[in-house]
């Protein structure tokens, strides 16, 4: 947690320059409506620290006027630029989202021509409008940094684990996974866990009460085989908004390919609403397949589902 004030409200009218402080903004859903740069897009406001201006200052030996690097928002308080997409800057009346650290300069501006170097595509902070629409915006308003916290539920579906019969071993591993693949991350996260008998109804309820508690991510273990106690997929694939099917199609071919029996898996992967979907065999070693596919599109997913383009 951290705490930022708005230094300077500057804005440009024509992209590619220098923005000028004003005495006040007024936010909407494109940004600024006012500013060259507004629209309906992930980069509506561009943030820059006083504090990575000072560090330029001391390399170009010259002081830099408040929006010379084409920022909307000049704020002092913290290094913004270590925040991440998805963490949020958050008022009274005005939530922002952020989406982007730093932007590829595509041609060089006066300053760069001037002194080499431009700290803007480094530590400038991209933005977007959540909440506060038609609020008018100040120098000396005051931010409160949240950082994003991913929430994830895990569920493990086994008539015999439910009852206490053996350990549930597959979702101790699933949930060793989401650990290391949030700290490797320096992401915050919180995760809760549950083994439930192979009940459709208990199920199909948790789902719903995840999604509606706005769960970033939910992962099942167990019951995606075609055995008549294999429900999982049965409940969940009409659930689904949208089906993500590549994923478990790589998956049944990369491992399909040496054991047979992995073809017999009826995986599928999903969103709800903006809540990430994925039903896993219950073995200790298929999870652990299963997650080396999945990682690797877990946050691009979810920055799509949230309207940020990383590409």
């Amino acid at each position: 947690m951290g705490t930022i004030e708005i230094k300077s409200v500057n804005i440009s009218v024509k992209k590619g320059t220098i923005k000028k402080p004003v005495e006040k903004i007024t936010l909407s859903g494109v940004g600024i409506a006012e500013d060259a740069h507004a629209g309906s897009w992930h980069r509506q406001l561009s943030l820059l620290a006083t504090e990575s201006l000072a560090k330029q200052a001391i390399k170009a030996k010259r002081d830099f006027a408040y929006g010379e690097f084409a920022e909307n928002l000049t704020t002092e308080g913290m290094e913004i630029h270590y925040t991440k997409p998805l963490d949020m800057f958050i008022s009274d009346d005005v939530e922002l989202m952020v989406t982007q650290i730093g932007k590829e300069c595509h041609s060089n501006c006066d300053i760069f021509r001037e002194i080499g170097d431009c700290v803007m595509p480094r530590e400038g902070v991209f933005c977007k409008v959540m909440k506060g629409f038609n609020t008018e915006l100040t120098a000396g308003a005051k931010f409160v940094y949240q950082p994003k916290v991913f929430k994830i539920k895990l569920i493990t579906l086994s008539d015999r684990a439910s009852k206490g019969e053996y350990k549930d071993l597959s979702g101790t591993k699933l949930k060793r996974r989401i650990k290391d693949y949030f700290t490797g991350l320096d992401r915050q996260f919180e995760s809760s866990s549950v083994i439930i008998p192979d009940d459709e109804e208990i199920l199909e309820t948790i789902i719903n009460d995840s999604v509606s508690d706005n769960y970033d991510i939910i992962i099942s273990t167990g019951g995606t085989g075609i055995s008549p106690r294999d429900i999982t997929v049965d409940v969940v694939k009409p659930m689904l908004d949208k089906e993500i099917p590549g994923i478990m199609e790589l998956i049944r071919v990369k491992y399909g390919q040496e054991k047979h029996q992995a073809l017999l898996s009826r995986s599928v992967a999903g969103v709800i609403g903006s809540t990430l979907v994925y039903t896993l065999p219950g073995s200790r070693k298929a999870v652990a397949e299963y997650m080396d596919v999945i990682e690797p599109t877990i946050m691009h997913s979810i920055f799509m589902l949230n309207g940020i383009d990383s590409h």
